[in-house]
């Protein structure tokens, strides 16, 4: 049974777990023993290791047949400078990878849809030039471009561009509580979505189906503005509507991170994601994970 490496356990990780079990023999890199306990408890190894503390990840060469990245750039001014857009965590980690006998023979990765930047609202798949605005999505690409490298070594790497992530305890709840203003609808952007179930299926099908040195959008197929979708989450858990306002007004009202998500407007297309990966979506449309989560709170209450 060939082993899978887990960096990054999260919750899409721990949503990907019961669908490896069975078929590899799965790994966890793990910070402190707190958290291997759990992992193993579900029936992983746990690895301990610290993808900030590089020393650390030395048991990592040739350890595993796959991988499985996960794991966001650093964001923290003490472990990634301001203005740096390199992945130090990334970078670690395929050094630590690169220094087994063998490579592994496959890795996924994670991504982020922000490395294509503003694009006014149209569509974009995969072939969009890639044009981050940010310093996080700076430091995607550059862990996709060190990635690509690897690639050419003969590791079949497959990169999934994940749009917002949401679930039954990833929704913008306390935002609505609080009532903070989204853009009126004539300059609202759009914005895409994935369940963190169906993202975790899709990293899965990556593993058996996912093309070297391909990305893919992982987006679900709605195309809604973000507006809307505050909407149609105050709407499903009875939580009045949010005000409109103009975009010199959110300047006023809003903190810089919370501006930065209403400055890029695109529409994903995730035709090969769909085609190439065989994925059928649990929530092809972001209402229907909503629906799915409303209900869920009812049935707990």
């Amino acid at each position: 049974m060939r082993r899978l490496l887990i960096v990054g356990c999260g919750d899409v990780a721990r949503r990907m777990l019961p669908h490896l079990l069975g078929h590899y023999r799965v790994l966890a890199l793990v910070r402190d023993r707190e958290q291997g306990a759990f992992w193993r408890e579900q029936g992983a190894r746990p690895v301990l290791a610290d993808l900030d503390r590089p020393h650390s990840l030395q048991r990592l060469a040739g350890l595993a047949d796959l991988v499985v990245h996960l794991a966001p750039p650093p964001t923290h001014e003490g472990k990634c400078p301001a203005g740096d857009s390199r992945d130090r965590r990334t970078r670690s980690l395929l050094a630590a990878l690169a220094r087994g006998r063998s490579l592994p023979q496959r890795i996924v990765y994670i991504s982020t849809t922000g490395v294509y930047g503003d694009c006014a609202g149209e569509l974009v798949d995969e072939t969009r030039p890639l044009r981050p605005a940010t310093v996080r999505a700076g430091r995607r690409l550059d862990a996709e471009r060190r990635l690509r490298l690897l690639g050419r070594r003969g590791v079949v790497v497959s990169i999934l561009r994940a749009p917002g992530i949401y679930a039954a305890d990833r929704l913008p709840i306390e935002r609505l509580r609080r009532g903070s203003p989204a853009l009126c609808d004539a300059e609202d952007v759009y914005t895409n979505h994935i369940h963190a179930e169906d993202l975790a299926l899709l990293a899965c099908a990556a593993l058996r189906y996912g093309r070297s040195n391909r990305t893919y959008n992982a987006s679900d197929d709605s195309r809604i503005k973000m507006g809307e979708y505050f909407d149609l989450v105050a709407d499903h858990f009875e939580l009045p509507r949010v005000p409109r306002v103009s975009r010199r007004e959110a300047e006023e009202l809003l903190s810089p991170l919370q501006l930065s998500f209403m400055s890029e407007s695109r529409r994903l297309v995730n035709r090969r994601a769909r085609q190439e990966l065989r994925a059928r979506l649990r929530y092809p449309q972001v209402a229907d994970g909503v629906a799915a989560a409303a209900k869920e709170r009812k049935i707990r209450c």
